[in-house]
């Protein structure tokens, strides 16, 4: 299933080293160095791996490894001139669509080195699982930048840390604070818009089949889906952790039934890419159909193209979703 971020399958990028948003987040322990930018001056900053990398100037070509640090720079203004799966972004992130003129450099963890030399990248933008000898035979020719996919116990700080790293990259810092706020506006106005509902707990959690086999992925506290939703009022019930990098759990339909009395299903399918397999799998479960929250008729399915890993513009189209399912 194109959704499940390749990280999963690799070990944790060390934190991002970067100027930290107050706002809505949990701070990491220790000071974090700050970037030092110009307008048009050398940019120097620290990645997440640690390493220190200084641009000439504000990147215009840039190209993403990973679908969130594509939609990052899209919603800043700058269009990248290559993406990883480009087909799978176009399918997943309805948030911040990519001109057709955007050339696809492969898949995500394994990029076509050929193609990505070709473009002439000011900056190459990556995250978590990319080999060593990518990278290696990428900075021959261009600067590589990673970023953290994630924070499993502090996905929303995280995402904001990435979007101003690639503000950083790009001289957008003010486009980001503006995005960062015009989020926090929707989420406080999400949650005036959701009172009546403020403590009522929820799960969230997508589904894929594999080998006739359901699996769940519940959305674990810290995750950033979870984050976002706990901002509108609500409780996460799904008590178990999530992995460390992205907040999720792994369960089949039987383990749903710890949540008790959840108030509220939510998730996100996608026809276009593995369909919708609670309506289809699922529908004739008697497990999954003994569930309160089924037989109470309060199972959500949120639109299409919301990006469960990405940045401002797709957390803010899915606090709009979760008001129009959960809102009076």
């Amino acid at each position: 299933m194109t959704s499940r971020p390749r990280a999963l399958l690799g070990a944790l990028i060390g934190t991002l080293a970067v100027l930290l948003s107050a706002c809505g987040t949990t701070e990491p322990p220790g000071p974090a160095p700050a970037p030092t930018t110009a307008a048009t001056g050398p940019i120097t900053l620290t990645d997440s791996r640690g390493e220190e990398l200084t641009l000439p100037g504000p990147a215009t070509r840039v190209v993403g490894l990973e679908w969130n640090v594509v939609e990052h720079a899209v919603s800043l203004g700058v269009m990248p001139v290559g993406a990883a799966d480009v087909a799978g972004y176009t399918q997943w992130v309805k948030a911040e669509p990519l001109d057709a003129a955007v050339a696809d450099v492969g898949l995500r963890g394994e990029p076509s080195i050929d193609s990505i030399a070709a473009l002439r990248p000011d900056v190459v933008l990556a995250t978590d699982e990319l080999p060593d000898t990518a990278v290696a035979q990428i900075e021959a020719f261009a600067p590589v930048a990673f970023v953290a996919g994630g924070d499993g116990k502090d996905g929303i700080g995280q995402m904001r840390r990435n979007l101003e790293f690639v503000a950083t990259v790009t001289g957008k810092r003010a486009e980001a604070a503006a995005m960062l706020s015009t989020l926090d506006a929707a989420l406080a106005d999400g949650r005036s818009r959701l009172a009546a509902r403020a403590g009522q707990s929820f799960v969230f959690a997508d589904a894929y089949v594999e080998s006739s086999q359901v699996s769940i992925r519940p959305y674990a506290k810290g995750s950033l889906i979870s984050d976002v939703t706990e901002q509108l009022g609500l409780s996460n019930a799904w008590a178990e952790p999530g992995d460390a990098l992205y907040g999720l759990g792994e369960t089949d339909v039987e383990g749903l039934t710890t949540v008790g009395e959840a108030n509220n299903f939510l998730y996100i399918a996608n026809d276009g890419d593995g369909g919708d397999p609670y309506t289809t799998a699922l529908a004739d479960n008697a497990v999954w159909t003994s569930l309160p929250f089924v037989q109470a008729g309060n199972v959500h399915r949120l639109p299409d193209g919301i990006w469960m890993f990405g940045g401002p513009t797709s957390m803010t189209r899915y606090v709009d979703a979760v008001v129009a399912a959960l809102g009076s």
